[in-house]
């Protein structure tokens, strides 16, 4: 199976409260320390009235470079807590942020690692995620009479197209992970009984996302 790549598509934010102080957390994708150290300090501007802006975050396709602070908390009890949670959701490229309005009552290291867990889960349910995986772009012309066909076989085989051209032919983008590729030419070929014309495009990162075919704008 190829390695999925899996990251924030669209930020979530989540809110705790424990003993009357409030966790606000924001979860968001970043591709460098610099934009995570960015957003951090978008988000202490917004909540300048704050005791704790806590946070975690891991970069790189393979994870590479992971940091956290608890950020005047008792030490291991916010940051790295909210590691685990982005290492136990498989996410990169993504960075938590986790405000505290403090409720004037001491949680203890027990309640905070509770409160700051619960609060970065919170953030990313609240998030879009997705699960980008390497694709071969297929570029597939056919006559009018074929197209369905192909497409039927695309959908029975749980592939999303992505842009269909009509003009006196139909060119249908199929973007099909790598590792499936040569069985999914073979399949259409013998469907068409090689009519179809197959060409490879390039490849490219992509995902599926609220029912639609997504491309990472990046190239791989």
């Amino acid at each position: 199976m190829a390695e999925v790549y899996r990251t924030v598509y669209r930020q979530g934010y989540g809110e705790y409260e424990e003993k009357k102080s409030r966790f606000l957390s924001e979860v968001r994708h970043v591709e460098s320390e610099e934009e995570a150290l960015l957003v951090l300090s978008e988000i202490r501007k917004k909540h300048y009235d704050a005791r704790h802006h806590c946070y975690a975050y891991i970069l790189g396709k393979k994870s590479e470079l992971k940091k956290s602070s608890d950020d005047g908390e008792p030490s291991g009890t916010a940051g790295h807590p909210m590691l685990a949670v982005l290492e136990g959701e498989g996410l990169t490229d993504t960075i938590i942020v986790v405000t505290r309005y403090f409720g004037g009552t001491l949680l203890g290291t027990g309640g905070l690692v509770r409160s700051y867990t619960k609060s970065a889960k919170d953030g990313v349910e609240k998030a879009v995620i997705a699960d980008w995986r390497m694709a071969d772009l297929l570029k597939i012309r056919s006559d009018y009479t074929l197209f369905g066909k192909i497409r039927y076989l695309a959908e029975s085989e749980n592939l999303v197209p992505g842009e269909i051209t009509y003009t006196d032919m139909v060119d249908m983008v199929l973007p099909v992970p790598e590792e499936r590729t040569a069985e999914i030419r073979k399949k259409i070929t013998e469907l068409t009984a090689g009519r179809a014309v197959i060409t490879d495009e390039k490849k490219q990162y992509f995902a599926e996302i609220e029912g639609q075919t997504v491309y990472l704008q990046e190239e791989a």
